[in-house]
């Protein structure tokens, strides 16, 4: 057997007043940080390159329309349609959002239909839907649904006959549209529909 060239070291052998000292030294380091926090961040930028629109003198842009507010254009007999996802964003670039939303009406069971629907205001005015862009007639359900830069994407699952299960859409369709002369317009086929 090999003896070490050093000797034992102390701390290899720890004592109760070891562990005592570490926690001491452990609990003034906490206490020391309480007091040592920094200011409160702020989001605000400063400088001269700082312009926003309540600076300028123009006023806030309104918020996006609320779907909650708007009729759509889907018979659900006696339920009320419900909005299963929605994103905001300027669609037709004149400064205001639009909201689009993924509606289908509400079912105790099964996997009921969607459909998409943009949603404007024109100034103070009440919310209302100037396109549907999926009718639930098309029997589509809307899966990775988003609003960016101006255009609405969407992944449309379906089926291929009455036989296949409701349960279990066998068709994947890769969706989107883009406000282009006055309409939307899909880059995929089966164009979009006006209201």
């Amino acid at each position: 057997m090999q003896h070490p060239a050093v000797p034992d070291l102390a701390h290899t052998a720890a004592r109760p007043v070891h562990w005592l000292a570490t926690a001491a030294a452990l609990a003034a380091v906490v206490a020391g940080s309480a007091f040592l926090q920094p200011g409160p961040a702020t989001a605000a930028q400063t400088g001269p390159q700082t312009h926003t629109r309540a600076a300028a003198g123009a006023p806030a842009p309104a918020p996006a329309p609320d779907p909650a507010a708007v009729e759509f254009p889907l018979d659900c007999g006696p339920v009320k349609p419900a909005v299963k996802k929605q994103a905001a964003g300027d669609l037709d670039g004149d400064g205001r959002s639009e909201t689009v939303a993924v509606v289908h009406c509400r079912a105790g069971s099964g996997t009921p239909p969607d459909g998409i629907y943009v949603i404007t205001r024109a100034g103070t005015g009440k919310p209302r839907v100037v396109a549907t862009l999926v009718d639930p007639k098309d029997r589509r359900n809307v899966s990775d649904f988003a609003v960016r830069d101006g255009a609405i994407t969407a992944t449309l699952l379906g089926y291929s006959s009455l036989d296949v299960p409701r349960c279990c859409p066998d068709q994947k369709d890769a969706a989107k549209w883009q406000w282009q002369d006055g309409a939307f317009v899909r880059t995929t086929p089966a164009g979009a529909r006006s209201v």
